[in-house]
């Protein structure tokens, strides 16, 4: 079993506002991410707010710890509740690959260009832990490595929305950060 979930405790400094509520299509961020979520996994929960279209859990063990402390609140509630991995997204990834899981394979991977983009073990909460408990480099990247998640490539870029800029070059159909040479949070 899979549990989704959106990654969405980060600040959004450089959006200026909360991006998780900016409208593309007519829909918030957040609700598109837990709505592409909702397709490929038996449940769905935000990570890093206290509402949202979906239960929500608080960063574990802290706010403030980035992608990684959504992720460990993650796989704690994945153990808890029986599901063997999950898989996440941050909450301003937008038009995941339709074949995403398939893509990814089995647990530990996540996409070369965004590894907030992954499918985890609910076993590596552990493994998370004692990297959040140290004094390593606090990375998705770093995470990765040590679980030893596959690096996935894909051809196409998922789109990363992380200023208005990035969201308006997607509202022309544009890939974010084209136009400003903009590059994913990390």
């Amino acid at each position: 079993m899979i549990l989704g979930a959106v990654l969405a405790g980060g600040l959004s400094s450089r959006f200026g506002s909360d991006k998780a509520l900016a409208e593309f299509q007519g829909h918030s961020l957040i609700a598109l991410a837990v709505d592409t979520l909702s397709g490929w996994c038996e449940k769905v929960v935000v990570v890093g707010r206290e509402t949202a279209p979906a239960q929500t859990l608080p960063d574990w063990p802290r706010p403030g710890m980035g992608p990684l402390g959504g992720l460990a609140a993650a796989l704690h509630a994945a153990v808890d509740e029986g599901y063997d991995t999950v898989l996440t997204c941050g909450v301003d990834a937008v038009f995941l690959p339709e074949d995403l899981p398939a893509l990814l394979g089995a647990a530990p991977a996540c996409l070369a260009q965004q590894p907030v983009i992954g499918l985890w073990p609910s076993a590596a909460a552990a493994t998370l832990e004692a990297l959040l408990h140290s004094a390593e480099p606090h990375s998705m990247r770093r995470f990765a490595e040590k679980v030893g998640a596959r690096w996935v490539e894909i051809p196409e870029q998922v789109a990363n929305v992380n200023t208005p800029d990035d969201l308006d070059a997607l509202r022309r159909g544009l890939a974010p950060g084209a136009a400003a040479g903009g590059q994913p949070e990390r």
